[in-house]
């Protein structure tokens, strides 16, 4: 299957203290991003959307800054082409504005799909952060 990678880049009105923990850890990410957010015994986090299991790692973090799953199929992890989901906090030195950018290289959906359900989900997180 093709792979795509989605970038867009989110304006947030809050600090990036306040919103890193939302992208970072598996009860942030089960309030605004999947329906269910755990991690296992040998820290691979799952990824619970409508009763289906997604296994990641988080192989890069940079606190209060970035953060970096790489998804596996745990019949297949020597896989080469990993789907992998990025979040990364950028700031306007000029206007100290924050920005969320995503990454989200993975199978299947056309760009305006992908862009849909990225702004439904960055809508529910602002809700939840007010901001």
């Amino acid at each position: 299957m093709v792979k795509y990678k989605f970038v867009s880049d989110y304006q947030v009105n809050t600090s990036k203290k306040v919103i890193f923990p939302y992208l970072s850890s598996a009860s942030g990410l089960n309030q605004w991003f999947a329906d269910n957010v755990t991690i296992n015994e040998d820290k691979s986090y799952i990824f619970t959307y409508d009763g289906e299991e997604h296994y990641a790692k988080m192989v890069g973090l940079r606190s209060n800054h970035s953060v970096k799953f790489e998804f596996f199929d745990p019949a297949m992890p020597d896989e080469d082409d990993k789907s992998y989901l990025e979040f990364r906090l950028d700031e306007n030195e000029l206007t100290q504005t924050l920005f969320l950018r995503v990454v989200d290289y993975s199978n299947g959906y056309d760009e305006e799909e992908q862009e849909s359900i990225w702004d439904s989900l960055i809508h529910n997180l602002k809700e939840i952060i007010g901001g």
